[in-house]
């Protein structure tokens, strides 16, 4: 699975640019030397952005071999690339080909933990995300093993608390929902209460979203819109850690979305070793 390759040579050209990569000051001591380097996994994590390190050392004119792949999980100390050519053109990419591989395997290796813990429940990701790596990030997501929500504002209908709060009107609001039903769009709603839940489940939406609900109102509010619409998909949302989400998933919700998986992924730590150091 990659990342799409235009999207990939954007945003790496952006970084490079962002960090002065042909303009670095060091750079002429180096002369005409040559580099041969290893990329190195310095803790276990599933990878990610491995294109974006083969872009970065491509866009500066080194090489780059990947020994492993996006999605796989690696121990501490496991090679996962080689890169060679001109030192000043492999030092020219390496902070933007490690930030980016750093913080794309952050969310994938997140992500990881999160799927292992959530089954047979699915794991969505949100809109909250770094601005300009949407892209990447839910690749990162996706190499991880969730599922992506909306790439953005245009790809699908979600009815969220702010408008229904700027709509007033849950007459307006169900002719608006019945009217994207007849023309062949999903909708998402967003319930706040067991109320909203239960009059949503009888409205023809493809999912459910139960926002903040503590663990008992969920498994109640669950059981409730389950007798009225058993096909209907139901998501929890809002506030789900690691440490909470087998207890969610334990009310019987077929999926969770978790704004940390791009929000607040840590960097992992990988490192760049020249050869011979």
């Amino acid at each position: 699975m990659k990342a799409d390759p235009e999207g990939v040579r954007d945003v790496v050209r952006r970084a490079l640019l962002e960090d002065g990569a042909a303009r670095d000051l060091t750079a002429p001591l180096l002369e005409k030397r040559r580099a041969r380097g290893r990329l190195l996994a310095k803790q276990d994590l599933v990878l990610a952005g491995l294109d974006c390190a083969a872009e970065a050392f491509r866009q500066t004119g080194a090489r780059f071999v990947p020994k492993a792949r996006d999605g796989q999980a690696v121990r501490k100390g496991r090679v996962v690339g080689v890169v060679d050519g001109p030192a000043r053109a492999v030092l020219a990419a390496e902070r933007t080909a490690l930030n980016l591989v750093q913080q794309l395997s952050g969310v994938a290796t997140l992500t990881r933990r999160f799927v292992e813990l959530a089954r047979p429940a699915k794991v969505f990701d949100t809109r909250k995300t770094v601005p300009g790596l949407r892209a990447l990030q839910k690749h990162a997501v996706r190499v991880g093993g969730g599922h992506n929500h909306r790439m953005g504002l245009h790809d699908g209908a979600m009815i969220k608390d702010n408008h229904i709060a700027a709509l007033g009107d849950e007459e307006a609001l169900r002719e608006r929902v019945f009217d994207y039903a007849a023309r062949g769009v999903d909708v998402v709603i967003e319930a706040q209460t067991e109320a909203e839940a239960l009059l949503y489940s009888t409205w023809p939406v493809r999912v459910l979203m139960l926002d903040n609900f503590s663990v008992d109102r969920l498994r109640r509010a669950v059981r409730r819109v389950r007798s009225l619409n058993p096909r209907l998909e139901i998501e929890a949302s809002g506030g789900i850690t690691l440490a909470t989400v087998k207890d969610v998933v334990r009310t019987g919700v077929d999926r969770v979305s978790v704004g940390a998986l791009t929000h607040s992924a840590p960097a992992l730590d990988v490192a760049l070793d020249f050869e011979g150091s």
